[in-house]
């Protein structure tokens, strides 16, 4: 048989894949496992966005839409990104798709040739490295690291741009670190991109998800010069608790929007109708739901820095939006814990889970291999408990 994709079979699977097979096995054998891995909220999506879903099934709203999504969610699109963010776009420029996710990937296919580079800050989120990869296309990591608040500096920008590079993936604020970058450190980065005229590729999925009063800026509204190589991708996964109804869209140049609604034609078809018929409810709803998340998202954080940071051997910096805790555990390494040499993350997460059961999630995988990554989108008694027993099972070591 002939040889398949050199492409798809060198995409790597999830490093987080083994581990949560294992908690997941763990937990079905009756083991008192507590999870901190999910990258979704664990509030239930709000009534009002759930009985429009119903309804739209109960009025037979079950067939196919135009790919880039209807024309009412597209527009309620454009409300909120001019309510929120200040942005003007039109329906012609938002594109509805299958989740964030396969937004952003529709965003990279329609503006990277093969061999064309794409700058991605370290930690990442785990998919731009191997969406980069799967369009023949090369990923640059430029570290942020802890010592610089996990934040890109413009001249670490500006040294990773070749004649090849063509564009820079911006997660704002981030998954795995939680950090916001300010109107001003944007706008040194978008200089950066105006000046080797590169697209930005904009991650903004956990905007509604703020803390400490700060102020989140969207890099589309910097100016239109920035605004006109800028593809902003959003979501109602995160701040609506709708991950599982998979409804993303993005805002570009309607020139990019009509190729990425023409790709998501010839791979999706559209997405779904009745789930967008939910999203359309959810952006046009009383948004009391959204700050009620995210209040509670914030007291979680709140206790979960402060408690981790007063453990020995580990420590954090605190996050000012998502629902994320990267934890450093550069003073571990070495050590040997329950009979296991710590030589980084995955090792770390693998004999906590075993010995501590506690789950987190090892950022190898993220480009910050002394890291692990908590999710406080669960309850607060079950990060209390997980702390609690972070602290036993580093005592015992």
């Amino acid at each position: 048989m002939k040889e398949i994709s050199k492409i798809a079979s060198t995409v790597q699977a999830s490093t987080t894949l083994a581990i949560d097979a294992m908690f997941k096995q763990m937990k079905a054998d009756g083991i008192d496992v507590i999870g901190f891995g999910a990258g979704e909220p664990d509030f239930n999506t709000p009534a009002p966005i759930k009985a429009a879903g119903i309804e739209a099934i109960e009025t037979n709203f079950t067939h196919y839409t135009p790919a880039a999504g209807i024309l009412p969610l597209r527009e309620a699109v454009c409300m909120r990104m001019k309510t929120d963010y200040g942005l003007d776009y039109t329906p012609s420029q938002v594109v509805v798709a299958t989740g964030a996710k396969y937004n952003l990937y529709l965003a990279l296919s329609a503006v990277l040739n093969p061999g064309d580079e794409v700058i991605v800050p370290a930690p990442y989120w785990i998919s731009y490295y191997e969406m980069v990869r799967m369009l023949g296309c090369v990923p640059v990591i430029v570290d942020a690291p802890e010592e610089e608040a996990f934040k890109l500096h413009p001249e670490q920008v500006a040294q990773a741009v070749t004649d090849r590079t063509k564009a820079i993936i911006l997660n704002n604020p981030s998954n795995p670190t939680g950090m916001v970058y300010t109107r001003e450190e944007l706008q040194a980065v978008a200089d950066i991109c105006v000046k080797n005229d590169l697209y930005i590729i904009a991650d903004e999925i956990y905007s509604k998800l703020i803390y400490d009063g700060a102020t989140f800026t969207s890099i589309a509204s910097l100016s239109e010069e920035v605004k006109a190589r800028t593809i902003l991708v959003n979501g109602v996964s995160k701040a609506y608790a709708m991950t599982g109804w998979r409804i993303g869209y993005s805002c570009a140049p309607d020139n990019i929007a009509k190729v990425m609604a023409n790709l998501s034609s010839h791979s999706t078809s559209a997405p779904s109708s009745m789930s967008q018929k939910a999203a359309l409810a959810a952006l046009t709803c009383d948004q009391t739901c959204v700050e009620e998340m995210r209040r509670e998202f914030e007291a979680r954080r709140n206790y979960m820095v402060e408690r981790m940071n007063q453990i020995d051997g580990v420590s954090c910096l605190k996050p000012q939006g998502a629902f994320y805790v990267m934890m450093n555990l550069k003073e571990l390494l070495g050590r040997t814990i329950h009979g296991t040499v710590i030589s980084d993350a995955d090792t770390f997460a693998d004999v906590f889970l075993r010995e501590g059961l506690v789950c987190v999630v090892p950022c190898t995988g993220f480009g910050a291999p002394s890291h692990v990554r908590w999710s406080y989108a669960t309850s607060l008694e079950n990060i209390k408990e997980g702390l609690d027993r972070l602290e036993k099972f580093l005592k015992q070591a």
